[in-house]
């Protein structure tokens, strides 16, 4: 132990120490200057002398507190009872959602991250760097300029609805005669790109891109004219004697405003309306950043395409012509990739994109999508998965026919039946194949919504629907549609050839 020359240091003296200390000062002072300096070392020398004691006999609290802890700790005896109540193991079916599996889910992203990063390397190794545009823009899509005129063209059809709405207003078109132009404006402009794109033999990816286009143009004109046909109806009510069924929050003044369309048309929703919540600025950082985001995971998909799913699919049988156990096979192999490509396609579409586009619209209403991860049926993650078309469907089919005295099921049925036909048409017109695989997939929901609704009624807060959604609808049902899609489009350009 080493010795210090140093002064002690002393804490702060106590109240009691304080008042002797200066009541002998004092004293002192009265005495004269040489009997206060004595006084002084003599006070000095007594609290040292007080505080090393109060040291000591804390010292000797705090070796007896050690004692008692160090006896506490070896009190537990070989008598004692090592089971006192009823419980269940962790992982156990009653307890294991009540426990955190934090530690797990970490284990899972490392597992996964290290079982792909070596997939991926191994694939390199394999079959070496294969991407290419080929598949993707076509020799004959650079030149392919009645698809981009068609584009160009979609514009026209929302200023017509306007044109529409603007002689409405003025009573210059009766009821019946306004429903026919706008069933004719949304219906050819669904027809004008379908015929461009079958007449031209176009790169996939950019028919798909086309009739993406078309389908929300259709989507916004229904809900343009539908929502101008309601407004007009509310605002004839009070004519009548009736009062409007609306909140305080709604507006439910008939106005056609241009500015009010053209906001409409670019922004993230399906569902007209005169205004909408708005944020206060751009926030530019947040954006780029977004950016960046939506390149990386852009990136990743295209590697996964050409890398994986493109190999696996060109090595491999039509499902419904080759042996069973290896259209299982690939099926199987081919739902991992495909998988991430889905997961990659949703967080770059709903979360990215369309929150990018919302922030430089100042657009406030960001619920996209909701949490249709865990959903329990596959009727629920219809109703979380896509927002604004869930939104549009609620609005515009779903309530519509009940007013109009349709059953709930065959509402639902209904909605179910425009979806279909809108994802046949973006599958089918593309690539130019009309054999309903895309229709029968999603109509096949159907009765998946059935089962699972069922075994949900039946085994409460189950996760049994939530698993079946992810076998059949990920799992199977999108490789297979990939693959049936694939070889019809291959044996199309065969027999063309």
């Amino acid at each position: 132990m080493s010795i210090s020359d140093s002064p002690e240091i002393l804490p702060p003296p106590t109240e009691t120490e304080a008042a002797e200390t200066a009541a002998m000062q004092f004293s002192g002072s009265l005495n004269g200057g040489a009997e206060s300096a004595a006084t002084s070392e003599a006070v000095a020398e007594g609290v040292v002398r007080r505080r090393g004691s109060f040291k000591d006999v804390r010292n000797g609290k705090n070796d007896e507190n050690d004692e008692k802890k160090e006896k506490k700790t070896y009190t537990y005896r070989a008598s004692t009872p090592a089971h006192r109540r009823i419980r269940e193991s962790p992982l156990s079916s009653d307890a294991i959602f009540k426990q955190s599996h934090a530690g797990l889910f970490n284990l899972c992203i490392v597992v996964l991250v290290a079982v792909n990063s070596r997939l991926i390397i191994e694939n390199l190794m394999k079959y070496g760097w294969l991407i290419s545009s080929g598949f993707w823009f076509g020799s004959t899509s650079l030149g392919d300029w009645p698809l981009l005129l068609s584009c160009l063209s979609l514009p026209i059809f929302p200023l017509a609805a306007f044109l529409v709405e603007k002689l409405v207003q003025q009573d210059d078109l009766s009821e019946q005669v306004t429903i026919m132009l706008h069933v004719l404006i949304t219906t050819t402009a669904v027809l004008y790109p379908v015929i461009v794109i079958i007449r031209c033999d176009s790169a996939v990816l950019s028919g798909v891109i086309l009739m993406l286009f078309t389908c929300i143009v259709w989507l916004k004109l229904v809900s343009y004219a539908h929502t101008n046909y309601d407004l007009r109806a509310l605002s004839k009510e009070p004519d009548k004697g009736q009062t409007p069924s609306s909140s305080s929050n709604e507006d439910n003044s008939y106005e056609v405003n241009f500015q009010a369309l053209v906001y409409f048309m670019v922004a993230p929703t399906l569902c007209y309306q005169l205004s909408y919540p708005r944020t206060p600025c751009i926030r530019w950082g947040w954006v780029a950043r977004h950016l960046i985001k939506l390149v990386i995971f852009t990136g990743f998909m295209g590697f996964i395409i050409e890398q994986y799913i493109n190999p696996i699919v060109k090595n491999s049988q039509h499902p419904l012509k080759g042996n069973l156990l290896y259209a299982i096979e690939r099926v199987l192999k081919l739902s991992v990739p495909n998988l991430y490509v889905w997961l990659c396609m949703f967080y770059c579409f709903f979360h990215l994109w369309l929150n990018i586009l919302a922030e430089l619209l100042c657009f406030g209403d960001r619920e996209f999508y909701k949490d249709w991860w865990n959903a329990k049926t596959v009727e629920e993650y219809w109703r979380l998965w896509n927002m604004p078309v869930h939104k549009w469907m609620v609005r515009h089919i779903y309530f519509p026919c009940l007013r109009n005295g349709i059953p709930k099921g065959l509402a639902i049925l209904i909605a179910f039946l425009v979806s279909a036909i809108f994802h046949e048409l973006c599958i089918a017109v593309p690539c130019h194949i009309f054999k309903l695989w895309a229709f029968i997939g999603i109509m096949f929901q159907v009765p998946l919504v059935l089962v699972t609704n069922a075994l949900l009624n039946k085994f409460q807060n189950s996760m049994v629907g939530n698993m079946i959604f992810w076998c059949f609808f990920c799992i199977v049902g999108q490789p297979m549609c990939l693959l049936l899609y694939y070889h019809d489009v291959m044996n199309r350009l065969v027999n063309a050839r």
